[in-house]
């Protein structure tokens, strides 16, 4: 019971991380399609393993029952996906090091006395947002946090197929002939 609970908390934690990611690398892919331009790899591939990735999460989270009957085939499926998450942050790497934000301090400072008083013009902070780089690096992190995420529910149902496994009961049904010895 509290390992099909897991399971389910952990399903649920990769799709909520999954739909953000799709719709980071959709906006990229739709960016490139309606320039007429070709997809990079690195985007391209994280984007078709989160799609798969989102799309099997969502099924094994509604077909529990299922789910738990295959447990080592889903299990195997699972550990695929970890090792597609690495290739998809594989290829996006050089986005790590990134600087996608910076801060922009104006270091004016004046201060004027007249009869009204005092006024003084403080120094102000901008912050510099690269949209593009934020969101590939989010991307980024959300494939590392759907590596872990996904080797997470593959180890629970090896641990779930193994209890499974010892909890069976056997039924066995006697039945009992009667024979009668009529002579005709």
């Amino acid at each position: 019971m509290i390992g099909g609970l897991l399971f389910t908390f952990w399903r649920l934690m990769e799709i909520v991380t999954l739909i953000p990611t799709l719709g980071m690398l959709a906006y990229f892919v739709d960016r490139y399609q309606k320039s007429n331009l070709l997809t990079p790899n690195d985007i391209l591939v994280l984007f078709i393993v989160s799609v798969l990735g989102a799309a099997w999460a969502i099924l094994t989270v509604l077909r529990r029952k299922s789910t738990r009957d295959s447990a080592m085939f889903v299990s195997f499926i699972d550990l695929c996906f970890v090792g597609a998450f690495i290739a998809g942050v594989y290829e996006l790497r050089r986005i790590a090091n990134a600087d996608c934000t910076n801060f922009a301090a104006d270091t004016r400072f004046s201060v004027t006395i007249n009869n009204e008083g005092i006024n003084s013009d403080a120094p102000s902070l901008r912050l510099n947002t690269n949209k593009e780089c934020a969101m590939r690096k989010a991307s980024f992190a959300f494939g590392i946090m759907n590596c872990i995420f996904f080797a997470i529910t593959s180890f629970l149902l090896l641990f779930m197929h193994r209890t499974r496994k010892d909890d069976r009961e056997v039924a066995v049904k006697e039945t009992y002939r009667r024979r009668s010895h009529d002579s005709r």
